[in-house]
């Protein structure tokens, strides 16, 4: 599809169809990025965005031990002065 780049103020503008803004889950903020010549755009999303999923299927799977745990024997030192 092509499109018109239209004046805003200074700036230049493309209208996005409502139809590509739902498919992209275009929101009111975006990401861009160029590429050689080329704008990419595309929705921002949540940092950290399905971590919670993914720990949830991490417990469900018990895969969510310490992998350091047996690493070293605890010395004197620390069993009488860290605390927890």
């Amino acid at each position: 599809m092509k499109a018109a780049v239209i004046r805003i103020g200074n700036s230049r503008g493309v209208r996005i169809p409502k139809s590509f803004l739902a498919q992209c889950e275009l929101q009111d903020e975006i990401e861009m990025e160029v590429h050689g010549r080329e704008l990419v755009i595309r929705s921002c999303h949540a940092p950290r965005a399905g971590w919670e999923t993914a720990f949830q299927n991490m417990r469900a799977r018990h895969d969510d031990d310490l992998i350091d745990r047996k690493a070293e024997p605890s010395t004197e030192w620390a069993e009488r002065e860290w605390e927890w």
